[in-house]
């Protein structure tokens, strides 16, 4: 049994001899050594930093004081600079240094004695400094007011009396001893934080040896820990290989599923767009065609027949305009804008439109913000908004326009894509109709899509006020309820500034008509050109027309007097802008007036027509040209 115990003994001694090793490992002790010389290193370091950053204070305050005193030195030398110069000249002029130095010392003294607060002597040297100072300041006022009472005597007896002299002096000894005494203060301070920084950099010096001690052994630990680790990240690598795999294979299928939507969507707008052009072009032509037919036997009838296709092409001239503001390319003149007057002005006209059986009122805020948007285009807009809004109620109901002041910030513009946080200038228009479901509010602004039967509506109304907006730099929100009715709330950029006071000139009851001025038609397509010179002479100018800008401007020599420049933009050689430019170099007040099909061009930069150009879209009316082309010729914005 003896035997056994002391056999069984054996491993017992071993383990404990394996603990002793490891609590005695040189290793792990110098690892503690280098830890603890590191940690006492960093807490001397920072007490030494923050003992030196105290000694550059102090400097930093001595070269304070000392700028302090030369500038109260400066300020009492220009208001006796300034005294003296009125003494001489009798110029008020030259009380305006005296004054402004006067008033500049006060300041300089009460600055001067906090800087040196901290020293009970400077302070009392400040303290005497600032009674002397307004004590010469007194007196030199006292001589400026003998001045203006005309004791010329009396000042000449002052000035001899030598007061003066006397305080200057003991004013400039005085801060000469302050001086003097922050100069010996600047060199205890200086040598103290040199001292400082000699004992910082030992102790950076010892912080430096710990870490590289300590550098060496986590080394040496990180290396046993590296093939532990080469195998945990070659296993990771595999399953981000795996990973990335299938997440390319995931983006593969979204991909296709983006195109087929993508696909899909433009199949749904080339075939509304086919649609609605096609009935057009047929109204267009079928009329065309009726009219030459009855043009010799039935003139009335062909007259019918012709206005007919003027309705069916100036329906698709509506349909393109829809389609440009959808896709944010017609060209808008934004200005600033009451939106109260605009509103109240359109009432008529919206009562008239949604019928008596609706009930239409106005809320219009108070104080609201000028409003920067293209009027014209806004009550394009309002306008279908309220007729979509008379539509939801086919048996009456109340239709409510308000207007207000709001602000979207950065809560709202992180939830809404392309909001930009700011103030806005908000109109809504409110219906209490058939309201939306989410399904259709999420399309509502998709082109073509419409909940109307067919033959009712486009589907393009609420797109077109969608793609104006946005194109606009503002935003749209729809709020709607089944059964509740369907709140649509513009908000448009508020302008800075006063609104837009001018009016707009009524439509005329017949077509402004030329005085014989010139003008000179450029167009490239011949069809364009032909009726746009046409049009003009029959309004009663005289027109020259070229064909293209190279042409137009071989004829400039010609034709010297020319009073107006009708020109398409988008043209070979040269654009119209540049065409424009050249002519003026010999015409340097020739009007311009632009027209294009494509507004994505050198006058319209970010759907904004540039501020100076005159504009007309294609396609235009002969009243539209006839007004524009008076307006430009009579120098009307």
């Amino acid at each position: 049994m003896n035997a056994g115990l002391a056999s069984g003994s054996a491993p017992n001694s071993g383990a404990d001899g394996n603990t002793v090793r490891a609590r005695l490992d040189p290793g792990l002790i110098a690892l503690l050594i280098s830890f603890a010389l590191l940690a006492a290193a960093l807490v001397g370091a920072l007490f030494l930093v923050r003992g030196q950053l105290q000694a550059q204070h102090w400097v930093s305050h001595t070269l304070e004081v000392e700028e302090q005193l030369s500038s109260v030195l400066s300020g009492v030398q220009q208001a006796e600079t300034g005294q003296r110069g009125y003494l001489i000249t009798r110029d008020p002029a030259y009380l305006e240094p005296f004054t402004s130095g006067g008033h500049g010392l006060h300041r300089e003294l009460a600055e001067l004695r906090a800087l040196v607060s901290d020293s009970p002597e400077q302070s009392a040297r400040a303290a005497t400094l600032q009674r002397l100072i307004e004590a010469r300041l007194d007196r030199l006022t006292d001589f400026v007011e003998m001045i203006r009472r005309g004791d010329t005597a009396g000042v000449a007896a002052g000035v001899k009396s030598g007061v003066g002299l006397g305080q200057m002096r003991r004013i400039r000894t005085l801060v000469e001893e302050m001086r003097s005494h922050e100069a010996g203060l600047f060199a205890v301070r200086s040598h103290d934080a040199s001292w400082q920084a000699a004992l910082l950099t030992l102790w950076l010096a010892v912080t430096a040896i710990g870490v590289a001690v300590v550098a060496y052994f986590v080394t040496r630990s990180a290396m046993r820990r590296a093939h532990a680790a080469a195998w945990a990240r070659d296993a990771a690598e595999a399953a981000h290989a795996r990973l990335l795999a299938e997440s390319e294979q995931r983006e593969a299928a979204e991909a296709q599923l983006r195109q087929l939507g993508k696909m899909e969507t433009i199949g749904q707008l080339t075939g509304g767009i086919a649609h609605d052009f096609n009935n057009m072009l047929a109204i267009v032509i079928g009329s065309l065609d009726m009219a030459k037919r009855r043009i010799g036997k039935d003139p009335v009838k062909a007259a019918q027949s012709i206005d007919s296709a003027l309705q069916g092409a100036e329906r698709a001239a509506q349909l393109t305009s829809r389609l440009l503001a959808f896709a944010r390319r017609q060209p808008l003149a934004p200005a600033a804008l009451d939106a109260n007057r605009l509103v109240a002005g359109m009432s008529e006209l919206l009562r008239r439109t949604i019928g008596e059986t609706i009930r239409f009122e106005t809320v219009l805020a108070g104080g609201l913000w000028p409003a920067f948007i293209d009027a014209g285009q806004l009550e394009n807009a309002l306008v279908n908004l309220c007729v979509n809004a008379r539509d939801a109620m086919p048996e009456g109901g109340r239709l409510t326009i308000e207007t207000a002041n709001t602000y979207l910030d950065d809560a709202y513009s992180a939830n809404h894509a392309e909001v930009t946080p700011g103030q806005y200038v908000m109109v809504s228009v409110t219906d209490t109709g058939t309201g939306m479901s989410a399904e259709v509010i999420e399309r509502a602004f998709d082109p073509f899509f419409s909940t109307k039967e067919v033959g009712k509506g486009t589907g393009l109304g609420l797109s077109q006020v969608y793609g104006f907006v946005k194109q606009s730099g503002g935003h749209v929100k729809v709020y709607s309820e089944l059964g509740v009715g369907t709140t649509v709330k513009l908000y448009i950029p508020r302008h800075f500034g006063e609104e837009d006071r001018r009016t707009v000139p009524a439509p005329e009851a017949e077509l402004p008509r030329g005085r014989g001025e010139i003008v000179l038609v450029v167009e490239d397509e011949e069809q364009v050109r032909i009726m746009s010179v046409d049009a003009l002479r029959e309004l009663g100018y005289v027109v020259i027309h070229a064909s293209g800008p190279v042409q137009a401007l071989a004829m400039l020599g010609e034709h010297p007097g020319i009073d107006l420049l009708f020109t398409d933009i988008v043209m070979p050689d040269m654009t119209g802008r540049t065409l424009a430019e050249r002519m003026r170099e010999q015409l340097p007040r020739l009007p311009v007036l632009y027209t294009t099909g494509y507004t994505r061009n050198a006058i319209v930069h970010n759907g904004m027509l540039d501020h100076d150009v005159d504009f007309l879209a294609k396609p235009f009316s002969i009243a539209q040209l006839a007004a524009k082309v008076r307006q430009v010729l009579d120098g009307g914005k």
